[in-house]
């Protein structure tokens, strides 16, 4: 459907749950716990999906916290995947334990794959991660590729962590057919409030000359892609703080306790667990008044304070 500003807004983000196996050090506190209990159960979901595609709704990317831990995972991708109207359906996940899954989520109808991966040494990132496993991570890329399943790779540049790596990120998408993408850090949760160790995407254009931009895969993409000669994959810049995309934004969100959030720099939400009872005409007026109301443009750089860390919105 249609905002109030004429924008298509065709894109889901469905937060599954706020738990995951790991705890990066950008997403939540080392102590945050995260309830399964206050989380939609499979036939809220399958109530809410059916709703989303009568307003439009034709993209889907499931995200957390992480997905995996969800034992009904498939269920939810199967349930999805049966609507003709979504044409697209994909997965944000950090990758731990997914190789062995991933046969049976494509056979379910899952499309895609964005792998969170922020360092690619193996100390770096189990510490950056609190306790990941980078192999497994490797694992579920080479698995990816083989069941060709289209693979991004998702990386938040923090200065004097990670920002060094670049190169080498850049590396894997001339020798690999991965699209990988720097995502600047956003002012959500402690480390990222101050802005102090954000690294602005320009930087790296400014590093990688060599790098041109490349025709965009979809209309209204967030990231502003790039390639060079020679290269197997694409590099990607997604610019909310340094880059507005606000104009051409799509997508609504989906939050694990049945919040439905328009912007991910707003803290403005609308609970929809009261609605989802009875015929669903409330629930659809409900959601439909939302979507119109869209806001115009995040608040990022207006001293915004989240109301939720990362993993309780769902990227």
């Amino acid at each position: 459907m249609l905002d109030h500003l004429g924008r298509d807004i065709h894109y889901l983000r469905m937060s599954l749950t706020e738990r995951c196996n790991l705890k990066c050090i950008y997403c939540r506190d080392e102590s945050a716990f995260c309830k399964a209990k206050e989380e939609l159960n499979t036939e809220q979901y399958r109530i809410l999906i059916r709703q989303f595609v009568s307003l439009g709704i034709r993209k889907v990317r499931l995200t957390g916290g992480e997905p995996l831990v969800r034992k009904d995972l498939t269920e939810i991708v199967r349930m999805i995947a049966a609507y003709d109207e979504i044409r697209d359906l994909s997965m944000t996940t950090n990758a731990q334990g997914l190789a062995a899954r991933l046969p049976e989520l494509k056979q379910a109808g899952l499309k895609r794959i964005n792998i969170s991966l922020d360092s690619l040494d193996a100390e770096r990132y189990s510490r950056m991660t609190r306790g990941g496993n980078l192999q497994q991570v490797f694992d579920a890329v080479e698995t990816a590729i083989r069941e060709e399943l289209p693979v991004k790779i998702n990386t938040v540049l923090i200065r004097g962590e990670n920002d060094k790596e670049a190169d080498d990120f850049i590396r894997l998408a001339r020798e690999y057919p991965l699209d990988i993408r720097f995502i600047e850090l956003m002012p959500i949760g402690k480390l990222g409030e101050s802005g102090e160790r954000r690294v602005m995407n320009r930087e790296i254009l400014e590093r990688h000359p060599e790098l041109y931009p490349a025709e965009p895969r979809y209309l209204s993409q967030p990231s502003e892609d790039y390639t060079a000669d020679g290269f197997r994959g694409r590099v990607g810049l997604i610019s909310p703080i340094s880059h507005r995309f606000c104009k051409d934004c799509n997508r609504v969100r989906l939050t694990s306790d049945g919040k439905l959030k328009m912007c991910l720099g707003r803290t403005q939400e609308t609970e929809l667990m009261p609605y989802l009872t009875g015929d669903g005409q409330q629930l659809l007026k409900v959601m439909r008044s939302a979507i119109y109301a869209k806001p115009a443009e995040h608040q990022f750089d207006e001293l915004f304070h989240s109301n939720r860390t990362m993993n309780q919105i769902g990227g």
